[in-house]
């Protein structure tokens, strides 16, 4: 499947906490702060704003943390794939369903149609490929079994407890201990 249409939507009001993006992407939370703090995918329902606050990821930062993870496995230089992301993060939601990303190894190219595809690789350049309507489906499948945030919620109400997040289970104890 390169290209694909019968993609369902995202709810722009749901956020997912570092360790859900982790692991939906397969990254590391070190690449995943990193990768904040150098602004290559920041998150963009919620940044960090202090020590303390969660940062909360669209989706669509997941979809893109998870093809930044599979060009740096192939050894795609972050260069290049910082070039990419800038590209990816300019198209509408439909635009990234139909793109496949193609490399050499050293340059990554969009590729829109079948048609695309096979001139790149007749032109000897493309190695790979990375359909990004499948990657859709894989962060989608992760995703439905993991726990959101929604960001439509009353902003005095207290955020649910995170199951994966030991931080936030402490704070919730303690908060809690200091409530009695």
């Amino acid at each position: 499947m390169l290209f694909t249409d019968d993609l369902t939507g995202i709810d722009e009001t749901v956020g997912f906490r570092g360790p859900t993006a982790c692991k939906a992407a397969g990254i590391t939370y070190r690449q995943l702060d990193y990768w904040a703090r150098t602004g290559l995918v920041s998150p963009t329902v919620r940044g960090a704003k202090g020590s303390g606050s969660q940062r909360l990821y669209s989706f669509r930062d997941i979809l893109v943390l998870k093809v930044v993870k599979r060009l740096l496995d192939t050894g795609v230089s972050l260069q290049q794939i910082r070039s990419a992301v800038g590209a990816l993060q300019l198209r509408g939601i439909d635009d990234l369903t139909r793109l496949t990303l193609m490399s050499d190894g050293a340059s990554v190219y969009e590729c829109t149609s079948p048609n695309e595809v096979i001139d790149l690789v007749q032109g000897g350049q493309g190695v790979f490929g990375i359909a990004v309507g499948r990657v859709w489906r894989e962060v989608e499948a992760t995703l439905s079994a993991m726990p959101a945030e929604h960001t439509a919620l009353d902003a005095a109400a207290e955020p649910a407890p995170f199951p994966e997040d030991e931080l936030s289970a402490r704070r919730a104890r303690r908060h809690k201990k200091n409530a009695v």
